[in-house]
C-alpha cells in the first residue's frame, strides 16, 4: 500500500473552509465600504455646495445682486 498522508499540501476540506471565511469576511466588509464611500461621497457635496454659497455671497458683495 501507499503512503498518501507523507504528501505535503492541502485537502479539499481545507480549502473549502478557507474560501467559506473569506466568503464571510468579504459579506461584512462589502456593505461597511459602500457606507464609508456613501458618507465620502455626501460630506464632498456639502463642501461643494458651501463653496458655492461662499462664491455666491462675495458676487453678491461685488455686484450688489446674485448671480443668475
Amino acid at each position: 500500500m501507499r503512503e498518501f498522508r507523507n504528501k505535503k499540501g492541502f485537502t479539499l476540506i481545507e480549502l473549502l473552509v478557507v474560501v467559506a471565511i473569506i466568503a464571510i469576511l468579504a459579506a461584512i466588509a462589502i456593505p461597511q465600504y459602500a457606507k464609508y464611500r456613501r458618507s465620502a461621497q455626501d460630506s464632498a457635496a456639502l463642501s461643494d455646495l458651501k463653496t458655492i454659497q461662499t462664491t455666491a455671497e462675495a458676487y453678491y458683495a461685488d455686484n450688489m445682486h446674485y448671480p443668475y
